[in-house]
């Protein structure tokens, strides 16, 4: 029996360097998936002009324009399912997943933090924020981190990782540049994972399957 393909939204508010390398994977036949929509909180933003230049679907869904909080949950899941989405990865998004949607889709949701998790890491700690707590605090070793999605804030099972080392002389700008570039090789690798079935969540460890024979 075939696996059916994922059917992927991805969530961005900015410039979507990780939805571009997500799409370069696909485009290299290294990832087997199908990106369904790019859904985002702003009507601006890199990653819609990326969606735009290759005929996917832009849903713009702001928080802020419902008169009713659980109206802005009840969009967003029209919209997944108008699309058939199986999958969700979050590419930059910087607002938090309403409740509803990560039961729905429990551990089919995937973020990249540009910190080894748990370290660096919770409500408020994202982009030049990690970089700076790195640097201040003095670490001698960052990273990123591929981890689901849970309710709260980088709090869900990691399922891929790799460090970077700080030097002495280091900026946040060059911490972040030297984490980016894991970032864009690792989250294609973790979204290829599902894609061929081979991740088992059993609490908070996630088991790699070896490939199956074919």
């Amino acid at each position: 029996m075939t696996r059916s393909r994922l059917r992927v939204a991805v969530f961005a508010s900015g410039g979507g360097s990780n939805f571009q390398s997500i799409l370069d994977a696909v485009d290299s036949g290294d990832l087997e998936i199908d990106v369904v929509c790019c859904v985002s909180d702003r009507s601006v933003a890199g990653a819609l002009d990326r969606a735009a230049s290759r005929d996917i679907p832009a849903i713009v869904l702001r928080p802020g324009d419902f008169d009713r909080e659980a109206r802005y949950p009840e969009a967003l899941l029209r919209a997944l399912d108008e699309h058939h989405v199986t999958f969700i990865v979050l590419a930059g998004y910087l607002k938090r997943i309403p409740l509803v949607v990560v039961e729905r889709y429990r551990n089919r949701i995937l973020n990249v933090h540009p910190a080894l998790l748990p370290a660096f890491g919770g409500a408020g700690m994202y982009g030049r924020k990690v970089h700076d707590a790195v640097i201040e605090y003095g670490v001698h070793w960052t990273g990123a981190t591929v981890h689901i999605v849970e309710e709260a804030y980088d709090t869900g099972p990691i399922v891929l990782q790799e460090p970077v080392p700080v030097f002495p002389d280091d900026t946040p700008a060059d911490v972040a540049a030297r984490v980016l570039e894991i970032e864009h090789r690792l989250y294609p690798e973790a979204l290829r994972l599902f894609a061929q079935d081979r991740i088992h969540i059993e609490g908070r460890r996630v088991r790699i399957r070896e490939p199956k024979a074919s």
